[in-house]
């Protein structure tokens, strides 16, 4: 033996220290250098692109104004702005998400961000809260003056002389009444519902405690007529006392909206402005119970009768609550308390009617115990009386907010 071949454990075959898969023959080396240095190791898997948060708009302003164009575009001042914001629901604390403390420093902004040209009304500066006028004034009397010409004429004729009369004073009451509606501080846009229960209710005043004590006795027997002696008497103090009360009613109702538009225009915040505004409403409508308690005495002194107190209060209360809320664009609610108020009284009547029919002699029970307790008078005063406080209470939240006084003054 000689070599290598003869060494114990060479391969006999050619290649057979080849490693399997390595290429082998001439060059085989340098085949297998240059595959070494070609081959890479392998990539890595890409990673996953994050996702970038969804960011709100850089200029959170901006997109409300674009929600609220028509309002700044339409708006002549920053207050108008802000009472339709408030109107939108948006508050002093929603206002902190757009960076601000209350809702009237953010509609400030927005008024000075819109784009305006030069005709353009710029923001009111002076007072333009609208003066008393002789015009409205002199209507506010008339109602009082045409109902006490009609009760005095009521109270001289007889017979056909006296029916031609009350007619012709219904007539010229009715007239005067909505010359002082329909112009000055009391004109309002009313549902055409609120104007008949609002003429039921007066026309209870006059007749309803007459014809409820009469049915509640078995009548009646005869039809109405001036004087307590009657079997059906009529009650004139109270209409005509909220005949004299449409005077006060309106310079108060004047008044009270000039001081709410001043209030207004110096508050820094929804709720500053209600609190400022709520003592505002509450003297209000005492004022008035005060200038119609002082009518009725009068009245009642000029016709030697008695002052029917808690009826003529509440039902004066009622009405002027009423009328308040319906100047400053507030009608439903006004109609549904004054549906349900002359509702009660309709029903209070047909109880004591119902009765007389066979087996139904016990629907008069509860009219009938209050009539035998206090008297015809309580049905009213129950009614209004329960009715003017639900209505003082809707007007405490209504009539304390920045959108029922924020419309420009009207030039009577």
């Amino acid at each position: 033996m000689s070599g290598t071949s003869d060494l114990p454990g060479t391969p006999e075959l050619p290649g057979a220290w080849d490693l399997p898969g390595t290429p082998s023959g001439p060059g085989a080396g340098d085949a297998c250098s240059e595959q070494r240095l070609t081959t890479e190791p392998p990539a890595a898997p890409a990673p996953a692109p994050r996702r970038t948060p969804r960011r709100g708009p850089a200029d959170p302003v901006k997109a409300l104004m674009h929600q609220h164009r028509d309002l700044c575009e339409r708006a002549v001042d920053p207050l108008e702005i802000a009472a339709g914001l408030e109107a939108h629901g948006i508050t002093d604390r929603t206002a902190a998400r757009f960076r601000h403390r209350h809702v009237f420093s953010l509609a400030e902004e927005m008024y000075a961000r819109v784009p305006r040209d030069e005709d353009t009304p710029r923001a009111v500066t002076e007072d333009t809260t609208p003066r008393p006028r002789a015009t409205w004034l002199l209507r506010a009397l008339l109602p009082g003056v045409s109902c006490a010409a009609t009760v005095a004429a009521l109270h001289q004729t007889q017979g056909q002389a006296r029916l031609l009369a009350g007619i012709a004073g219904a007539v010229a009451v009715a007239v005067s009444l909505r010359a002082a509606l329909t112009r000055g501080p009391l004109r309002a846009k009313g549902s055409p519902g609120s104007l008949v229960w609002t003429c039921w209710l007066l026309a209870y005043a006059v007749l309803g405690d007459g014809l409820l004590g009469a049915a509640a006795s078995g009548g009646p027997e005869a039809l109405p007529a001036a004087g307590p002696d009657s079997p059906w008497p009529i009650t004139t103090i109270p209409v005509l006392t909220l005949a004299l009360a449409c005077a006060p009613a309106a310079w108060l109702a004047h008044s009270f909206g000039a001081r709410a538009r001043g209030r207004l225009m110096t508050s820094r915040g929804l709720e500053e402005f209600a609190a400022s505004v709520r003592p505002l409403l509450l003297g209000t409508v005492g004022s008035f119970l005060v200038a119609t308690a002082a009518l009725l005495a009068l009245t009642a002194l000029a016709l030697g009768e008695p002052a029917p107190y808690p009826q003529a209060l509440a039902l004066g209360a009622l009405l002027f609550l009423a009328r308040l809320l319906a100047v400053h664009g507030f009608a439903y609610a006004p109609a549904v308390i004054l549906t349900a108020t002359a509702t009660a009284q309709a029903t209070a009547l047909a109880t004591l009617f119902a009765a007389r029919l066979p087996y139904c002699a016990f629907l008069a029970t509860p009219v009938q115990a209050l009539i035998d307790t206090w008297g015809p008078g309580t049905v009213p005063t129950l009614t209004c009386g329960t009715a003017a406080p639900a209505l003082l209470i809707h007007a405490t939240r209504k009539l304390t907010r920045a959108s029922a006084h924020a419309e420009r003054a009207t030039r009577w």
